[in-house]
């Protein structure tokens, strides 16, 4: 039986590929000789061509930002909530266009895609990528779809972070910037949480050193650990608390070392439905372009120099418990943007429910974003 969708959502959408046979020289110093990007498009581009909104996903997200791929598909994009027919970002409005960055693993060419000339999938020999060479990808996915000037570029977490980067080095080509959940730099423990999850991975018999799939094997238990490990960061304490306690799965205590608690069966469940959507070479590259993001770097160290050249209005927004970034990041970013004279706005949403909050349609967060997307002007 077909699905009926909500009147709100954006339907049926379908992932388009653009090839790019230009080569695309990155932040190592390796060159891409040619690459394909994966992205989906919801609503439509305006005849004047200023409605357009670039979403840019976070470590493990993708394209698939809203909608359904099929009638039966029960589960939508990962921001649909946020982006459709009368949502804060609406697509009766807007045309919004969400792209797979470079060294994905949803469709963009990435580690398991088959390198030219080879016939083997380049795998570990994929070359570690930057946020500043997923935002000059998508500039020229920008330039392939006629859009010289991004109404608005929106994202959270990492995807805060292109955001940032877009407006640093396209100050032209953005009117808004809304950056959410983010930071200018990460922190050093956010670095450590990185490096466990990549051990987990690289310490995996199954690994192979990246050559995995030449074996027909995965690396299941160590994606699963880096993704248990990255979870927990997502959440708050309160949260865990609130939807677990202590509660023990079996209402007693085995005296073992298998799953006692709620929390340990929900941490495990995380982990086995990531290792079936996600691959291990992609997480080791996500986590570390989060690494290596610190634009204010090229400056001397002074964030307020990297954005002084900015041009575009301004919306950061940060959620209360959230500490892996948390507020006091994004006002870092928003301090910054204040010694520049620039035009922002920042909001701190009171949520319980941590670093996810961004992905959430917690009504305060809703209400900030439908505002200020209605002051964005678009032709009819």
């Amino acid at each position: 039986m077909s699905a009926s969708f909500p009147p709100d959502s954006v339907g049926l959408v379908t992932p388009q590929t653009v090839h790019f046979a230009a080569p695309l020289r990155l932040d190592s110093g390796h060159t891409l000789e040619s690459y394909d990007l994966c992205f989906e498009t919801y609503g439509t581009l305006n005849a004047a061509r200023d409605n357009a909104v670039l979403i840019c996903h976070a470590l493990s997200g993708d394209h698939h930002a809203a909608g359904y791929h099929h009638e039966d598909d029960r589960k939508p994009g990962w921001w649909d909530n946020c982006i459709g027919p009368g949502k804060p970002l609406d697509t009766e409005r807007f045309f919004v266009v969400c792209p797979n960055n470079l060294g994905g693993c949803g469709g963009s060419t990435g580690p398991l895609s088959v390198r030219p000339g080879s016939g083997k999938r380049y795998g570990p020999d994929f070359p570690i990528v930057t946020v500043r060479d997923w935002v000059e990808s998508q500039a020229r996915l920008a330039d392939q779809l006629g859009i010289e000037r991004w109404a608005a570029v929106m994202g959270g977490s990492l995807g805060g972070m292109q955001v940032l980067q877009w407006a640093i080095d396209f100050p032209a080509r953005i009117r808004h910037a809304i950056v959410i959940a983010a930071a200018p730099r990460l922190s050093t423990q956010n670095i450590a949480f990185n490096e466990i999850a990549r051990q987990a991975i690289r310490s995996d018999p199954s690994f192979h050193d990246g050559h995995y799939y030449e074996h027909d094997v995965l690396p299941e238990h160590g994606l699963k650990l880096a993704r248990m490990v990255g979870h927990i960061t997502y959440l708050s304490d309160d949260v865990l608390h609130s939807k677990f306690g202590r509660e023990l799965r079996e209402g007693k205590i085995n005296f073992g070392f298998g799953v006692e608690f709620q929390i340990e069966s929900y941490l495990r469940h995380q982990g086995e439905s990531f290792v079936g959507r996600f691959d291990a070479n992609t997480y080791l590259l996500m986590t570390r372009a989060l690494d290596y993001f610190d634009p204010a770097q090229a400056y001397g160290g002074d964030l307020t120099q990297a954005v002084a050249g900015c041009t575009a209005r301004f919306l950061v927004v940060s959620f209360s418990s959230d500490w892996r970034f948390s507020p006091a990041r994004s006002r870092e970013i928003v301090r910054a943007l204040l010694d520049c004279d620039h035009d922002v706005s920042y909001v701190d949403i009171e949520s319980a429910l941590g670093h996810d909050s961004f992905l959430l349609p917690i009504p305060q967060y809703h209400q900030v974003l439908s505002t200020y997307f209605a002051g964005i002007e678009v032709a009819a």
